[in-house]
Formats: structure tokens, sequence, C-alpha cells
């Protein structure tokens, strides 16, 4: 079976098309297209995504994208045209203005390929995303989830069951990268900039910041006063060494980030840690991710999405949505299909 999937939840149109085949109840994956056209020199002048400006770009690159996915799909088929068996869309969380124009332009190809349609949500993908791997995650698994609009902590037992055992009670993990970003005037997106500009320090940090919540009884996250320290840090310290500030301030985010996920990893004794997102592209992260695992899990397999899947795609939204049509969890009205941008798993 195929499935083309599309995705506008913010800054990036992206729509793949995904071959599955089903021998003993073992799916294996097949990415046929992977098409995504990113908007980050758009927004850049801003210094973030504007909404309507976002929703006009992804007006204008879906039926240039959808061509683009035809013509890939086309060479291995040998065929004109393709047969697809369903549709599957980002429904939210996400930028609604985005959201929307993903969702009206899938409705127009359900409608007119008479195919169902499966809204899925955006979170739910970036942990799928693990799925596209030449081995597959095993249940039951912790998931973290890192990006510029949610920091989550994920059980899962099976195929879309979710339990959020936590999450930021304020920033998001890219949001405060974004942020520090600006604080040191490096640009948008901040992520990579800090990550880059902390690369010039080989050491791990003098722990000038703190790890707020790090001991906490619980799974949830806080970043603001963190983001906070780091602004009283610069107004004290106008000539400070912009490389060592952000190298304490990422060793802060990942400290936290690894401690709590693996608290997770020890209560609910699970098979897998799934690691997508963003933010799932920082090296500081992934490497103390699998330091935390070698040392102190090694029976637990880790799953870090590929660098090319931590951004927004269509891929991830299409092995998600390849889950939920086998399970039939999809209105058989794609006009009953909503965007919500602040859909929960």
């Amino acid at each position: 079976m195929k499935i083309l999937a599309i995705e506008t939840s913010c800054d990036e149109t992206a729509i793949a098309v995904l071959e599955i085949s089903e021998k003993q109840n073992s799916p294996k994956f097949n990415l046929l297209s992977n098409q995504v056209l990113s908007q980050i020199k758009i927004h850049k002048p801003f210094g973030g995504v504007v909404p309507n400006l976002a929703m006009r770009e992804h007006r204008k690159n879906l039926p240039i994208i959808l061509a683009r996915v035809m013509k890939d799909v086309r060479r291995p088929l040998g065929r004109r045209t393709s047969k697809f068996n369903a549709i599957a869309v980002t429904s939210g969380p996400g930028l609604e203005p985005a959201l929307w124009e993903g969702i009206n332009f899938a409705k127009d190809l359900a409608k007119k390929w008479r195919v169902p349609l499966v809204p899925v949500n955006h979170l739910e993908g970036h942990i799928y995303a693990s799925w596209l791997r030449r081995i597959s995650p095993q249940f039951p698994l912790i998931a973290l989830i890192v990006s510029g609009g949610h920091t989550e902590l994920v059980l899962m037992k099976k195929h879309l069951d979710y339990k959020i055992l936590g999450e930021t009670r304020d920033d998001a993990t890219g949001e405060a990268f974004d942020k520090v970003a600006r604080m040191l005037k490096l640009g948008y997106p901040g992520g990579p900039l800090i990550s880059k500009l902390a690369e010039r320090l080989k050491t791990s940090g003098k722990g000038l910041f703190p790890r707020p919540m790090i001991n906490s009884s619980d799974f949830d996250f806080s970043f603001s006063g963190l983001k906070t320290a780091v602004l009283y840090y610069l107004r004290d310290n106008p000539n400070a060494d912009k490389s060592a500030v952000a190298n304490e301030f990422q060793q802060a985010v990942v400290d936290v980030l690894v401690k709590k996920t693996g608290d997770a990893l020890r209560k609910y004794k699970s098979k897998s840690l799934v690691v997508g997102g963003g933010v799932a592209a920082n090296k500081k992260l992934r490497s103390a991710l699998e330091n935390m695992i070698k040392k102190s899990f090694p029976k637990i397999s880790l799953y870090i999405s590929p660098l090319w899947l931590c951004g927004d795609n269509a891929a991830m939204i299409a092995v998600a949505g390849y889950y939920r049509f086998k399970a039939k969890k999809f209105s058989k009205n794609p006009k009953t299909i909503r965007a919500d941008g602040n859909l929960k798993l």
C-alpha cells in the first residue's frame, strides 16, 4: 500500500509518499519521495515565524511540491499515475493558518482521488520518525519530544497509546534556544547557531546557570528560569564571551533533559528510548543521550531521529498515518477534519 502525507504545521511545506509492505504482520517502509521546502530565509528578517506569511507560502508551495513528488513516484513505478490507499495530513498542533492550508489541500486531493483522509498529530509524527529505521523500536518505550514548541516525555506501551509523563511548564526547549540566541544577537533560528557557537569550547561548562527542576519528583520541565538567568548574567557582564555563555546554557538544558529521561527509563522499565523533534539534532544532546544509554541502560535500544528527520517533514506523518489508517482511527467524512493549534497527544 502507499500513503501520501502532507505537513504544514509551521514553516516547512512538506509532502512525502511512503510505500508499505505488510509481510507477516511486520510492516516494511520504503520512502518513495520526501520533499521539503523551508521558509527560514523568508521568516529570518522577522526573528521568528509569521503565521500569515507562512500560510501564504504554504499555499504557493504545495502544488509545486506535489508535482515534484509525483515525478519521484512515477519513476520507480514506471507509469503515469499512482494509486494511493490514503492521504495523511497534520491536523495539529501548530500554527492554525498554516495547518489549514495543508488540511484543505489534502481534502481536495482525497475527494479527487476518492481515498480516506487520515488526520495525524504532529507530535506523534516526531515519535514515529524512528520507525523509518531498519529496526523498529520495541514497546514499552519512552519518547522524548524536543522541538520549538514542545518538550514532552511520553510513555508508549503499544502503537498510538500515549501517556504524557511530563512536559514543559513554560518555554519549550527550542523556544528557549531561540530566545537566548536573540539575547546573544545570533539571529534565527537560534538552536543551530547556539550549538555552533558552543562548539568552539570543548569543555562541559562550569555550572554557571541553574538546572531548573532537575531533581524534582515529577517529569516536568521548566526553562523560563534558565532563560532569565542568562538574561541577568548578560546584563551584569556585558563583555561576556558569547561562546562561553552559549556553551553553559546548552549544557544546562542537556543536563536537565538527560536526567529526566533517565529517571523515566528507570521507573517504567522501557525497552526503547525514542528521541525526536528539531532539538534532537543538537550534537551535545545526542552525544549525552548516547553516553547515558551506554553507561546506565545498556539493555535499552536508543532511537534518535536521523538529522534529516529531526525537522518538520511529511515522511514521519506518513508513518504515523499508516498506523492510524490500520487502526481505523480516522473519519469517513473528511469535512469533519479541522485544524487544532493546541492539539494534545
